[in-house]
């Protein structure tokens, strides 16, 4: 109870948009041109870009009989603004600025800004590396260290800035290994403390069949009922966890890859309950493990059919998958297809379709936009 809420001492998060009004007001502008500031401010986005235009500018201020050059000039004095790169239009603008800010003696500077052309960008994102060395004229020499410079800046500047606290997750499940088996425990820090009033409940004697005693004993009943309810969805989660470490041993032995076929189904079967309370039980509850953190759901995955008859879990296919893209050539990247051939030798049948499937749900691009110069 006498614990310190150290966060409700925290001050309001600075936006965006705080830190470039404070820049605003430290820098030497004319009235004029820091309504046309503020105007441009109001319309920067929270990754850092100008997306309101000239012509809206225009509209938001009609009475000044402001100019497009006018408010140009205004723009490119904002973009001088901390964090590097904020108030561009573009991407490629927004790299430039970056560039520009840069010592001009850096290595391959000016390599890297004919890289940030609209054009180029686009040609980069298809990886046409070809394409790119006879527009530019670069060699492969040059073209490696300028797109490396590029891959290092930050293309949402906004981002710097912190717009909301930090959420942290706190896991209602311990699973720790005793005595050669794994166990899984409730948190009981993460659990709440609850407890019936001794005070008011002694009342309730002293009313003696009154209005009084009939109201503080429904809600008596009430609260007791409530603390009922809590205790039995803390077992039910903990049931439902241990099932879970049961079924899922090999995982927490060997990683993602040793994954087991598990469906609410089964889990509901063994536990006594229906699916839907299965679901509900395992929805954002977490559970900490010596691997990691992860959401209980993230234990369920459907089953995949292997070339002996047996089933494989979807979740370590993925992570099959992930372990061959990590390991493939950078200058030869994999196709799906060679995916789904590499998996048929390890016994496990699955369409090229559901490997692309699985690897954009790995947020993994194809193999046409990973190949990389070296």
């Amino acid at each position: 109870d006498n614990d310190t809420n150290f966060e409700a001492r925290n001050s309001r998060p600075t936006s965006l948009r705080d830190h470039l009004l404070w820049q605003l007001q430290m820098t030497p502008f004319s009235d004029r041109d820091r309504l046309v500031a503020i105007a441009i401010i109001d319309a920067i986005d929270e990754d850092g870009y100008f997306v309101g235009g000239i012509d809206e500018i225009l509209a938001t201020l009609p009475g000044m009989d402001l100019a497009a050059d006018e408010i140009e000039a205004v723009l490119h004095q904002v973009q001088n603004f901390d964090p590097v790169g904020v108030a561009a239009r573009t991407l490629g603008e927004c790299l430039d600025l970056q560039l520009r800010r840069l010592d001009p003696a850096t290595p391959y500077r000016d390599a890297a800004r004919m890289l940030t052309d609209p054009i180029h960008l686009k040609l980069l994102g298809q990886r046409d590396f070809k394409e790119i060395k006879r527009l530019t004229h670069l060699d492969s020499e040059t073209l490696g260290p300028a797109m490396a410079l590029l891959k290092g800046l930050n293309p949402r500047p906004g981002s710097h800035v912190s717009t909301a606290p930090d959420a942290y997750v706190v896991p209602e499940i311990l699973v720790k290994k005793r005595r050669g088996s794994w166990r899984a425990d409730l948190n009981v820090a993460a659990m709440p403390k609850l407890r019936i009033n001794s005070h008011y409940e002694r009342l309730i004697q002293r009313g003696r069949g009154s209005a009084q005693d009939r109201f503080l004993h429904d809600h008596l009943q009430e609260a007791r009922w409530f603390l009922k309810s809590l205790r039995s969805r803390n077992e039910t989660m903990l049931k439902v966890a241990r099932v879970i470490v049961d079924r899922q041993r090999g995982f927490f032995d060997h990683g993602p890859e040793a994954m087991r076929p598990l469906v609410l189904h089964d889990v509901a079967g063994e536990v006594g309950m229906h699916e839907s309370t299965v679901s509900r039980v395992t929805t954002n509850k977490y559970m900490m493990t010596p691997r990691g953190i992860f959401e209980l759901k993230y234990f369920f995955s459907s089953h995949v059919g292997t070339a002996d008859g047996g089933t494989c879990s979807a979740t370590a296919i993925r992570s099959l998958i992930r372990k061959i893209i990590e390991a493939e050539p950078p200058d030869r990247p994999i196709s799906d297809s060679k995916i789904a051939d590499m998996l048929l030798e390890q016994g496990i049948n699955i369409a090229r379709r559901t490997i692309a499937k699985y690897r954009e749900s790995l947020s993994i691009p194809p193999s046409s936009q990973r190949k990389s110069l070296v």
